[in-house]
């Protein structure tokens, strides 16, 4: 479990959430049993101890099953188990009852009256903590609780139990029902806490590239519409002059020709300035935007005087390993280090996230070409004879690294380390989403 790809390791945060809520639960029936059933074979003579003990275990069982199926319903994986829901506690209510009856009136013991309020009380308090994670209100579950202990105190009176010994009964219900409530329906919130948590960063991430599409969108208008309507403008005016004979017309299609070659060069300006990425634009922003999402991000080492295209390439790096670390990781820190030495550039990108980040299915898959995942990162830096390696590297760490050898006389000169949140791009941009 250890290994890479592990079953619990493999796990995202939400999902490592739910199976300990889920195996918590799971213990319920184990702790009811060795509380309420095991004691009793100690001082209760038999057959009433195997009674207990095969009362109580039905109750846990039946509860354990109530609780699985009642978590997926909470999840939106499955209808509410109405009648598993109403069985359970049907059985409780009978359980608790013929239990308390058989300590009082079977074979006398001298300690079945303490036996019989121990295992009414604990089945009671079980049952209705289990039915609490089916009940969306607090009321609710209030009511349920002082209705149990009302109940309690009502059913062992006439059962044999003496007045003071009903109270404790009510008394005890009411603590331990309630306890088991609030067990219930905080691991019901927490559960759906994270997995709302988790729902919002993905949000965020798709906002993040619908913005980019927006502002590229902005981009094109801005300079294709100008000079698209004078283009419209001088095609008719051209037409007009043409249809009356006159020479202008050349005149006139001479300047579309020129406003249309005008706005092609602009047009490949903008998207290249969208498909190459500098350097320490991106190590900024990569600092920024993880700082802002609580992700302790320590940036080292960047270098200004790179050749362009050498920044572009580890620019583009930097933007989609900051995408993956918010998309797909569960990281608290990530460490950004860029390094010149023996003629390479190294950049190095370190997170404490889970085994995995930027390896599965989405990010690896990519298309080659496509400018997204390691595949397209491959590809930008195999334009400039660099590799990219990325993998566990121990522990919770994953290591994403990327080196480029220098074109000879190339002697970049050290600048000092971005102010966190001094980006003047403000998230970091997957523009392989938008552009590619």
């Amino acid at each position: 479990m250890g290994g890479r790809g592990g079953w619990w390791r493999g796990k995202s945060t939400p999902a490592k959430v739910e199976t300990y809520t889920r195996w918590s639960f799971h213990t319920f029936p184990f702790i009811e049993v060795a509380t309420f059933a095991l004691p009793a074979f100690g001082y209760v003579p038999a057959p009433v101890n195997w009674i207990l003990f095969l009362l109580v275990s039905a109750h846990a069982t039946l509860a354990a099953v109530t609780a699985s199926l009642t978590l997926d319903w909470t999840r939106g994986r499955r209808p509410l188990p109405v009648r598993l829901l109403w069985a359970l506690g049907t059985a409780t209510v009978v359980i608790a009852v013929v239990s308390l009856v058989v300590a009082l009136h079977g074979p006398r013991g001298a300690d079945n009256g303490a036996a019989a309020c121990t295992v009414f009380v604990g089945v009671l308090s079980f049952g209705i903590g289990t039915l609490a994670l089916a009940v969306r209100e607090t009321r609710r579950m209030v009511y349920g609780v002082l209705g149990a202990a009302v109940g309690a105190g009502a059913v062992a009176v006439p059962a044999g139990v003496p007045a003071p010994g009903a109270a404790v009964a009510a008394g005890a219900t009411v603590l331990a029902a309630g306890f088991f409530t609030f067990t219930s329906v905080f691991s019901v919130w927490l559960l759906n806490a994270v997995y709302e948590l988790d729902e919002a960063r993905e949000t965020r991430a798709r906002l993040a590239v619908a913005e980019e599409r927006l502002r590229f969108g902005r981009d094109l208008h801005d300079v294709m519409g100008r000079n698209l309507a004078v283009v419209a403008l001088k095609s008719e005016l051209a037409v007009q002059l043409a249809r009356r004979g006159r020479p202008e017309a050349v005149e006139q299609m001479i300047e579309v020709q020129r406003i249309a070659r005008e706005t092609q060069r602009e047009v490949r300006e903008v998207v290249r300035g969208y498909r190459e990425a500098d350097l320490r634009t991106e190590l900024a922003g990569a600092q920024g935007v993880l700082t802002a999402a609580g992700i302790e991000c320590e940036v080292s080492g960047p270098v200004t005087g790179l050749p362009a295209e050498i920044q572009s390439a580890l620019g583009w790096v930097v933007r989609e390993a900051t995408t993956n670390v918010l998309r797909h990781g569960d990281a608290g820190r990530c460490a950004v280090s860029l390094r010149v030495a023996e003629g390479r550039v190294t950049l190095t990108v370190e997170n404490d996230g889970a085994p995995g980040i930027g390896t599965g299915s989405r990010t690896d898959t990519a298309e080659p070409g496509r400018g997204s995942g390691l595949a397209g990162l491959r590809e930008r830096l195999r334009e400039v004879d660099g590799v990219l390696r990325a993998g566990p590297a121990g522990g919770d760490l994953f290591r994403l690294t990327a080196e480029v050898p220098l074109p000879p006389d190339s002697a970049p000169e050290r600048a000092p380390a971005p102010e966190p949140g001094g980006s003047p791009r403000p998230v970091p941009h997957p523009v392989s989403e938008v552009t590619s």
